[in-house]
């Protein structure tokens, strides 16, 4: 039931990144690319990995098992460790205020490393029918994580 709760707290404030994220962005009649991943990139990193990491940690259990993984594994915890890590160092930047280039750096190792598990995940969906939601769903909510930030992501670097 955790798991559940946990899927449905990442995908809400997710949700809420994207539409607050949008919101600072279209304000004024200029756009704010930088003021817009300012505070998505937070949002989304501490919902997807932060809340990862502790599903990882504390019910590695019950997150075994809704994604049809083995259970008690060390690669479990230290991924769960990794991602906590990730969701950390999005709140460290933010409130450091470290910059866009910081905070676009740390959106991109996120990425890279849900782009892997996304692969990961499908691939283990394909190779030994493991068609469980928590398993199949990664691919698509990357795509559509990306495709939320192509256009602030985009803007940044075109000015």
């Amino acid at each position: 039931m955790i798991v559940k709760i946990l899927d449905i707290l990442r995908i809400v404030l997710v949700g809420v990144a994207f539409y607050v994220g949008y919101q600072i962005g279209f304000d004024d009649n200029t756009y704010d690319a930088k003021g817009q991943l300012h505070v998505m990139i937070p949002i989304v990193i501490v919902a997807v990995a932060g809340f990862s990491g502790i599903e990882g940690l504390l019910f590695g259990k019950q997150a075994a098992l809704a994604k049809g993984y083995e259970v008690g594994s060390n690669y479990q915890k230290q991924s769960a460790i990794a991602l906590l890590s990730y969701a950390f160092m999005a709140i460290w930047v933010f409130f450091a205020q470290w910059g866009i280039m910081a905070e676009l750096t740390i959106l991109f190792t996120f990425l890279f490393f849900f782009f892997f598990s996304a692969v990961n995940h499908t691939f283990d969906a394909i190779k030994n029918k493991n068609y469980k939601w928590q398993n199949i769903n990664r691919p698509f909510i990357l795509l559509l994580l990306i495709a939320g930030f192509i256009y602030p992501v985009y803007m940044v670097f075109a000015r």
